[in-house]
């Protein structure tokens, strides 16, 4: 049975040392996350993982349904992870995707809402409050197709041809195949993004390819499908009906997992951006 999922980690996960060729992995353990860098590097890698040649970085931390601390080593591992993948320099639109209305969807638009966007804050106004350094930051949350009528990639891309961003930050919710990666787990690429990909309604490729500069996508997983459930339970693979296999299934805590794990990302985010500015005070200038 093909599982879903979005995760590079758990594509590469069970293979031996000959299925990894074209794949480099670097794991590295820390005091509040695990870190998982992989790097797809040619086409037979692409093969194995099913991704494009980039690099895909996973941390793992504490449950996000228990993590009411914010400012600790999570936030600093995933911050680093961020910087890591973007450009030093450059201006940046964040895109948060998804469906406010459906909760395990609303990753993208509630991590939207707390972004520090600082495009509009220039001349007199950016030397009196002494934030000279601040890098030039845009935000919008897309939506989706069923309510524009148009696709996030189509809205992304217009955005970019008249903002003229030098990078775009996507967030989305994702699917595992894990469900213990559920509402734990932050993956990040600079390969860009396929949304619904992972739940099987895939949408407008977004990429640099796609929008015309770099794209960066950041991910929680939020659903696994049932089939993988019921694996997992019962230990073995069992025949599923076709109505179960369309089911996606997450967390009843669901509610307090997204609203933690959206204020943590965007944390993380505006923090890789802003360098300058402490976790503390970032908190406090975005609720």
């Amino acid at each position: 049975m093909n599982f879903r999922t979005d995760l590079a980690l758990e594509k590469c996960e069970n293979l031996d040392e000959k299925s990894l060729e074209g794949i480099r992995i670097e794991v590295i353990e820390k005091t509040d996350a695990k870190i998982t860098r992989i790097d797809v590097l040619n086409e037979k890698g692409e093969k194995t993982v099913g991704k494009p040649t980039g690099r895909y970085v996973t941390v793992e931390v504490t449950p996000f349904a228990r993590h009411a601390q914010f400012i600790d080593g999570s936030l600093g591992a995933v911050a680093e992870e961020i910087r890591r993948v973007l450009p030093e320099k450059g201006s940046v639109l964040v895109a948060g995707l998804g469906n406010m209305s459906i909760t395990p969807d609303a990753l993208g638009p509630k991590c939207a809402s707390m972004i520090f966007a600082t495009r509009h804050i220039t001349g007199e106004l950016l030397r009196s409050t002494g934030l000279s350094g601040l890098r030039c930051v845009t935000s919008v949350a897309t939506g989706v197709t069923g309510e524009t009528g148009a696709e996030a990639g189509e809205i992304i891309k217009g955005i970019v041809q008249t903002l003229n961003p030098d990078i775009v930050i996507t967030v989305d919710a994702l699917a595992a195949r894990n469900v213990n990666r559920l509402g734990t787990t932050i993956q990040m690429c600079d390969t860009g993004i396929v949304p619904g990909s992972g739940v099987g309604n895939s949408r407008q490729e977004i990429s640099e390819k796609t929008v015309g500069v770099p794209v960066v996508s950041i991910g929680v997983p939020t659903v696994v499908d049932a089939a993988t459930l019921i694996m997992d339970c019962m230990g073995e693979e069992k025949r599923v009906s076709e109505k179960t296999e369309s089911m996606m299934v997450t967390p009843r805590e669901v509610d307090l997992m997204i609203e933690r794990a959206a204020k943590l990302t965007s944390l993380a985010i505006n923090c890789a951006l802003q360098p300058g500015i402490s976790p503390e005070d970032m908190l406090m200038l975005t609720t």
